[in-house]
């Protein structure tokens, strides 16, 4: 009875969460234009969305943010938790508490600050001030993930391979880098994720010609809800969801190696 009850109590709480997400994904298929009602299946709303040239601009400025930030994000997350994993100083554990802050900071609070920095440094907003933003709310989740992989990871491996003659850049390229892989492609598709995600910190911080997705979606709202919006919607939660799961899969697959 207990279990039954703990069953049903689980299957309320996962309805509540993704109930509205698919009702927005099954009426992006409504023939209607009336989300109210529905009037059978249709992909002409997919259609007209492809053949808008705002939204395939808007796709391409947040793939463009989101790559760019994924690269440099995963690079210098990387060195700077193979440096905290290495080397103890005075303050480590007073630098370890501050990567964390970002993440515990409201995203509004995140935009704003960096909306009177770029203010007070006279940096026109654009693509380049979203890449910096997204690069700096991005950066300690990234660096949280691959030290939870570098935490199981002893420095055996490269002093066998330092006492057998290995240069440091081989230990690195030989050692190093396949054991923290997993954790560096986890940082990377989370990374990504977030910032094709970002809507608060985008919406302080971009210029007129660098609208990404989610801000086109808001602008869209405000003009009245259209299927265009669900089918718009269904297609970044879906690719949300597919980089979630990779990314889930491969830091346990990295955890479970490490075990």
């Amino acid at each position: 009875m207990r279990k039954h009850l703990l069953f049903a109590y689980s299957m309320m709480i996962v309805a509540f969460l993704y109930l509205p997400i698919a009702v927005l994904i099954l009426y992006s298929f409504n023939d209607s234009r009336i989300n109210a009602t529905w009037e059978g299946f249709t992909l002409k709303w997919y259609q007209s969305l492809f053949q808008n040239d705002r939204v395939l601009e808007a796709l391409y400025n947040s793939l463009t943010v989101a790559v760019i930030t994924t690269v440099v994000t995963t690079i210098l997350a990387a060195l700077l938790a193979l440096a905290l994993h290495r080397y103890k100083f005075r303050f480590g554990k007073v630098f370890n508490g501050l990567i964390y802050l970002p993440i515990l900071i409201p995203e509004i609070l995140m935009g704003l600050s960096m909306l009177v920095m770029f203010s007070q440094f006279e940096i026109n907003m654009g693509k380049t001030t979203l890449i910096i933003a997204h690069i700096t709310f991005c950066l300690s989740f990234a660096i949280v993930i691959i030290m939870a992989r570098l935490s199981g990871m002893g420095q055996d491996l490269e002093e066998a391979a330092e006492d057998l003659g290995a240069s440091p850049w081989q230990t690195f390229r030989h050692v190093t880098l396949p054991i923290i892989s997993p954790g560096l492609i986890a940082a990377a598709l989370m990374t990504f994720t977030m910032s094709l995600d970002d809507f608060v910190i985008s919406f302080f911080v971009s210029g007129p010609n660098s609208t990404t997705l989610p801000l086109y979606i808001y602008g869209m709202v405000k003009r009245g809800v259209s299927p265009e919006i669900n089918a718009l919607s269904t297609i970044l939660i879906l690719a949300i969801i597919v980089m979630i799961v990779i990314a889930e899969s491969l830091a346990f697959k990295g955890t479970k190696r490490s075990q």
